[in-house]
C-alpha cells in the first residue's frame, strides 16, 4: 500500500501549513525515524506510513487545539506534541516523558528544529508542577488514569485532549464524577484505516 503525501493529507484534513512548516514536519519524520534505530521510539519502520500514522495523525486534533499551553503527555517519539509544535509556532508546547531516552530525542529534536516554542521535561507526570491550559495524550494511558495522573496540572477552565483509537465508552463510564466529557469527535485521518477518537475532557465545578 502506497502511503499519502504530506501535502494531500493536510489539504483532507482542512489544514493550510507553510510550505517552511511542512518541510520541518517531514525533517522531523526523518529523524525520528533515523534515532529508531537505536532507541526503539515507534513500532513503525517505513517513512511513508509515517506521514499518515504519525504526522497526519497527530494533526487531525489541531483544530480543536486552543491558545493556552500544551502539556502532552508520555510523548514518546514527540506524538503529537512536535507536529501540534511545529503547525503551531505561537502556541508553548511542554512534553514530559520518564524514559530518558525519549527525552534525549525530545531535545534533540527540538534545537535541530529550531522550535522554540517546546520544553521537554524528563519525569513522573505525577511529581511535575505548573498549570497547563490543555493536557494531551495519545496511547498514554486509560483515560481514568490520564486524568487522575495530571489533574494537579490542569489550570482552572482548562481541558483535557485524549487521543483514543476506538470510541472508549468503558473508560469514559468509569471517569469520576467531577470530571465531565465535554466532546467526542471522530477523527478521519487520511491514509489510515482505523478508527480516532478526540475525547476532550473538564474538570466539573
Amino acid at each position: 500500500m502506497t502511503g499519502i503525501a504530506l501535502q494531500d493529507g493536510l489539504a483532507e484534513l482542512g489544514i493550510d501549513l507553510p510550505q517552511e512548516a511542512q518541510q520541518k514536519l517531514l525533517a522531523f519524520r526523518d529523524l525520528l525515524l533515523k534515532w529508531n534505530k537505536t532507541y526503539n521510539l515507534t513500532a513503525l519502520r517505513d517513512p511513508e506510513q509515517a506521514i499518515s500514522h504519525h504526522l497526519l495523525d497527530s494533526l487531525a486534533i489541531l483544530p480543536h487545539v486552543g491558545d493556552g499551553a500544551l502539556l502532552d503527555v508520555g510523548s514518546g517519539g514527540g506524538l503529537p506534541g512536535i507536529p501540534l509544535a511545529i503547525a503551531r509556532p505561537q502556541l508553548p508546547v511542554s512534553m514530559v516523558d520518564t524514559v530518558q531516552k525519549k527525552a534525549t530525542f525530545l531535545q534533540q529534536a527540538a534545537i535541530q528544529l529550531g522550535l522554540k516554542n517546546v520544553a521537554v521535561h524528563h519525569a513522573r507526570v505525577e511529581e511535575m508542577s505548573g498549570q497547563y491550559a490543555q493536557i494531551s495524550s495519545r496511547a498514554f494511558a486509560e483515560i481514568g488514569l490520564f486524568v487522575r495522573l495530571t489533574r494537579h496540572l490542569l489550570a482552572p477552565g482548562g481541558r483535557w485532549l485524549a487521543m483514543k483509537g476506538v470510541r472508549p465508552d468503558d473508560e469514559m463510564a468509569a471517569l469520576p464524577a467531577d470530571v465531565v466529557v465535554e466532546r467526542i469527535i471522530p477523527l478521519h485521518v487520511p491514509g489510515l484505516g482505523a478508527e480516532r477518537h478526540l475525547i476532550i475532557l473538564k474538570a466539573g465545578q
